[in-house]
């Protein structure tokens, strides 16, 4: 593990820290930290903060409960910025925004990647607006009834695909399925971080069920 002393804090003591969200990797704020910051943040395992602007330590959450659990904190190869992964228990933006990183400055639509997270705000949006001509607008317009059928449909075809071993119509399939099950959790309101974190709680309880047959 990296000792602190071996950090490169500038002329004011601060170090850059980019608060990046462990399950989207969303960049989520930069913010700064001095050595006493730091300290804390390692101690709490909830992020802390030098504010240059109030010029006093800042425990993210303290006052809006949005607290930042730590995952991991790296340092650059020049020790003089930190990246540190997080855990969010809601907003990272004081505008009350998911990241402080919200407006676009320029895309590129042909190197823009898919991600879940990117269909999931699309969805979410298809159904605050229901614009005319959208299947998601059909769906979310139908309700529950017609997007658990739809679910059951796809599911279905999944198992005939790969019944029949055909790899491609697999592949295809499941991505239709895929795509019905978000719409089911944008409907119901289930994010992709709480089905991360329940995920996640399975594996350590798989972990811990391999190391005791091992012991046994």
């Amino acid at each position: 593990m990296l000792d602190i002393k071996k950090l490169k804090f500038d002329e004011k003591g601060l170090i850059p820290a980019i608060v990046v969200d462990t399950i989207t990797k969303k960049v989520l704020t930069l913010a700064y930290m001095n050595e006493e910051s730091l300290k804390i943040t390692l101690e709490k395992k909830k992020t802390c903060f030098w504010s240059r602007s109030r010029k006093e330590l800042w425990l993210k959450g303290e006052t809006s409960g949005n607290y930042q659990h730590v995952v991991s904190i790296t340092a650059d190869c020049d020790y003089d910025a930190l990246v540190v992964e997080v855990e969010k228990d809601g907003p990272a933006c004081h505008e009350g925004t998911d990241s402080c990183f919200h407006n676009e400055l320029y895309s590129n639509p042909e190197l823009k990647s898919f991600s879940l997270e990117g269909l999931m705000d699309l969805l979410k949006g298809r159904k605050e607006q229901l614009p005319e001509g959208s299947y998601t607008t059909y769906l979310f317009q139908k309700g529950i009834d017609k997007i658990l059928k739809k679910v059951g449909e796809e599911n279905t075809e999944v198992i005939i695909a790969a019944k029949a071993d055909d790899k491609k119509e697999t592949i295809y399939e499941i991505a239709d399925l895929c795509y019905h099950v978000m719409v089911l959790m944008t409907e119901m309101g289930i994010s992709l971080e709480e089905i991360h974190r329940e995920l996640a709680s399975r594996h350590v309880i798989d972990h811990k069920v391999k190391q005791e047959k091992m012991t046994k």
